[in-house]
């Protein structure tokens, strides 16, 4: 059937405007332009890592109704933006943020202002459309004060990008904006390439971050990174302890494997009386989803000290023989992974000996990743 000139032009001009639209839609306004420096809100071109939309704030990680069921201090620490990040297209040559924390506490002791309250960005060596490419680093921003406002970076080549940047993982957050040049633009990006749920975990301060030098090397998200996976990061300091309550909350979330790392803040007793229930309140909703226990890393001076040798070895036994009977009983969607040189056997990982360094969190992801990029692959394939 020949298509005559004028349908031809009608279709070209319907596909050029449909086009045109998708494109508009995507296209995030600024809130406003100071200075030559049009400035986007975070939740306007959305917000990554977030389980719950009914949040009390808007960077919380656990909805408001959690405030009633969790204990004071997992709903403390849920306040704190661990894990969560800003994924975004721009054509800027150059970018910058500001950010309101909500605590003047800028670092730790034994952890920097940059990992417990700056901002971390990174950028993909490709332009929209091309093949190939991955995201590298490419900028942090530095706090110092509750209120802060920095030029993150300068000078980019020109070209349409997608960019990630990944908020505090120890302080809260009140707002973030991102400012490009006024004559550039911010899109939302295009749904991830793999198609992936958000990948869950559960876990202690070293989920949370503890002690990455900035927001993007704690193991979640390199992970994150490496899988091209969402992450919701449920980490909360000192209080990763296999809660019924976390669990019932976590069974709300539609995800492609929950990851469950608690034994460093447990003992040998609350991992065999807390593990199964656990696995079965998430058993109850996602009858199939994986589910990967992981044993706590060694410290690394329990070569020394035998008390924190023991420590380990009985924690790991009680998880194993857990993980042995679920098996046993039929659960083919239960994982495991050890402990023993989840953070390398030379001793050189941590800070002090449980939080790992920037060294650990790698050699963390790498042996997470050889038990998640199967079981992901596998999903995916389906």
């Amino acid at each position: 059937m020949k298509i005559s000139y004028y349908s031809k032009l009608w279709m070209v001009i319907f596909i050029t405007t449909s086009f045109s639209s998708v494109m508009a839609h995507d296209v995030v306004a600024p809130r406003g332009i100071e200075s030559d420096v049009a400035w986007y809100v975070a939740h306007d071109i959305g917000v990554e890592g977030q389980g719950w939309a009914d949040v009390e704030s808007p960077f919380d990680r656990l909805p408001a109704r959690a405030k009633e069921s969790v204990r004071a201090a997992v709903w403390g620490l849920s306040k704190q933006s661990a894990g969560l990040c800003v994924r975004f297209v721009t054509d800027a040559t150059e970018l910058h943020a500001r950010w309101t924390l909500s605590s003047s506490r800028l670092e730790m002791n034994h952890m920097p202002a940059t990992g417990v309250s700056g901002l971390d960005l990174y950028a993909s060596t490709r332009t929209v459309g091309a093949s190939g490419g991955k995201l590298r680093w490419l900028a942090v921003g530095r706090p110092s004060a509750k209120e802060n406002s920095v030029k993150l970076v300068s000078g980019i080549s020109k070209g349409k990008r997608e960019y990630l940047l990944y908020l505090p993982l120890y302080n809260g957050i009140e707002s973030v904006e991102i400012g490009v040049p006024k004559n550039a633009k911010i899109w939302k990006p295009a749904a991830r390439k793999s198609g992936l749920k958000p990948v869950v975990f559960y876990g202690t301060s070293i989920t949370q971050g503890g002690c990455a030098s900035r927001p993007g090397m704690v193991h979640t998200g390199i992970l994150g990174r490496w899988l091209d996976a969402p992450v919701i990061n449920l980490g909360f300091s000192g209080n990763g302890r296999m809660e019924v309550e976390v669990a019932t909350l976590m069974a709300e979330l539609d995800a492609s494997v929950f990851v469950i790392d608690c034994l460093p803040n447990i003992s040998a007793g609350d991992v065999a009386s807390r593990t199964e229930p656990l696995v079965q309140i998430l058993r109850k909703t996602h009858a199939s989803t994986p589910i990967v226990l992981v044993e706590d890393r060694s410290y690394t001076d329990s070569f020394f000290i035998e008390s924190k040798r023991k420590r380990n070895l009985t924690s790991r036994a009680a998880l194993k023989a857990v993980f042995d009977r679920l098996k046993s009983d039929g659960d083919a969607n239960l994982y495991y992974i050890p402990g023993e040189d989840l953070i390398g056997d030379d001793g050189e990982g941590t800070v002090d000996s449980s939080h790992p360094t920037d060294l650990g969190f790698m050699r963390q992801s790498e042996a997470f990743l050889r038990v998640l990029r199967p079981i992901l692959r596998a999903r995916t394939a389906r």
